[in-house]
């Protein structure tokens, strides 16, 4: 099973930018809740901070405005937003 330790946290190239750009955006309030991952996501953060943890552990993984960040399926864990998120999505 993934744990946070295969989460990718990284900045995105000027063209994956673009690409990310023509995918949905989803928001979030200031909030905590479970997710279990049944498609790979890849993510480009645009507003807020969000630390996820590992479920069950306490291995987390942080970030925010300007990440790019792919979550494994299979991961499950808790998302910790500390201020609210904005954010474009695509599931493979």
């Amino acid at each position: 099973m993934p744990t946070i330790k295969d989460v990718t946290v990284r900045k995105p190239t000027e063209t994956e930018v673009k690409e990310c750009k023509t995918w949905p955006i989803w928001t979030c309030d200031k909030s905590t809740f479970d997710w279990d991952y049944t498609q790979t996501e890849t993510c480009l953060i645009l507003e807020g901070k969000v630390t996820v943890k590992d479920r069950p552990g306490s291995e987390t993984v942080s970030f925010g405005p300007g990440d790019l960040v792919i979550f494994p399926t299979g991961l499950k864990c808790t998302w910790q937003v500390s201020s609210a998120v904005r954010k474009h999505y695509k599931f493979d």
